[in-house]
């Protein structure tokens, strides 16, 4: 077991595309704010801004973003979507063009927008050899945003998301990035793969809290996407709380309408501490290691693959089918018995981290074929 870890040895853990166990030291980290805000209330909050400030910047890092004032602290990715749904001027006839397979939250946000004249036009991965030239192919002189996730939830798969920042920007297509199944699984800097929205719950693979996440815009468009939530905490002069010519603050903290989120703040910062010291190559490089022996478990055992066999198609999700077996009864059976896994993409989803122990691979596919 990994030294930041403390799981319960009962307990295979293989649902980081859900929600993530909690390094050790974030634990301290909650179990200190909390007990600090029990004795002294709000006495060190100078403090605690020095620690939000800290997220920013590891956060900013963590991107390629160029400053901190360019990390929004969001209550989700639901959050993040909405936000540039509802912010951009769309015209009627507009489109925006997506995955059939996209999680609600990348899917909802948009089908609202039919009311306004906007079409959303969704490529099925099923039926596709190349989705990025399948994706740009949907594309025309009326499709305003690129909508995708950059790994699907179902199946893992994953898409060059460089490739299509490029035909985006040569085409004049806004790029809108679903990052919470790569970030924190896969390095990732803006400066090779420009998207123009980014936007990344915390409670997967960055191994945080729910209700905390990371949106970044580029800068250039952050006035460009009109507000839909307003509050103290989002203008410019923000402790001036009598002034009434107040305006939106020029970072992104514009998106930020109320009190901040601290105790998520102080469990994300200690989580984001553990992943930039271990590096995030590092960390690609044993997920990756993980996700290849689970395929060739998975093969050995004669179940069938759903995620994608090549290595630059897939991240930490690793899906596969059992013939002949109801797929949700199996997974019923599994989680009671203490594997902790999940049922999408019409099979059982298995999700290691670089933390996973490789023995804990071999012993999920031993308990499947055990629970058969």
């Amino acid at each position: 077991m990994h030294p930041d870890f403390d799981l319960d040895p009962d307990i295979l853990y293989l649902n980081h595309a859900a929600i993530a166990p909690w390094p050790q030291r974030t634990v301290a980290a909650v179990a200190g704010f909390a007990a600090e805000q029990g004795r002294l209330g709000s006495r060190r909050y100078p403090v605690w801004l020095e620690v939000e400030q800290r997220l920013r910047e590891r956060a900013a890092r963590l991107i390629g973003a160029r400053s901190a004032e360019e990390i929004a602290l969001l209550k989700s990715t639901s959050e993040g979507l909405s936000f540039v749904a509802q912010g951009l001027a769309w015209q009627v006839g507009d489109n925006i063009v997506s995955i059939a397979q996209e999680f609600p939250s990348n899917r909802i946000v948009w089908q609202t927008l039919a009311e306004r004249g906007v079409e959303l036009r969704a490529l099925d991965l099923a039926l596709s050899a190349d989705p990025e030239a399948d994706l740009l192919a949907l594309c025309d002189a009326r499709t305003r945003l690129l909508a995708v996730s950059w790994v699907q939830y179902g199946r893992g798969q994953r898409l060059d998301i460089a490739r299509l920042a490029t035909a985006c920007r040569d085409r004049g297509i806004l790029l809108c990035l679903d990052a919470i199944q790569g970030l924190g699984a896969l390095p990732f800097d803006l400066a090779e793969t420009p998207v123009d929205f980014l936007v990344a719950d915390g409670h997967k693979w960055l191994l945080g809290p729910e209700g905390l996440a990371l949106f970044w815009c580029r800068p250039a468009l952050r006035e460009q996407l009109r507000l839909t939530e307003f509050g103290w905490h989002m203008v410019e002069d923000m402790g001036a709380f009598d002034r009434q010519d107040w305006r939106p603050a020029a970072s992104a903290r514009r998106f930020e309408c109320g009190s901040p989120n601290m105790l998520g703040i102080h469990a994300l910062e200690a989580s984001l501490s553990l992943l930039e010291e271990t590096g995030a190559e590092t960390i690609a490089t044993a997920i990756e290691a993980r996700v290849e022996r689970l395929i060739e478990l998975v093969d050995q055992a004669g179940f069938e693959l759903l995620s994608p066999r090549l290595p630059l198609r897939r991240a930490g999700i690793l899906s596969f089918r059992v013939p002949g077996v109801d797929q949700q009864w199996l997974y019923q059976q599994l989680m009671k018995q203490g594997l902790m896994c999940a049922s999408r993409g019409g099979g059982l989803r298995f999700s290691p981290h670089f933390h996973t122990p490789e023995a804990h691979l071999a012993r999920a596919i031993e308990l499947t074929k055990q629970t058969l």
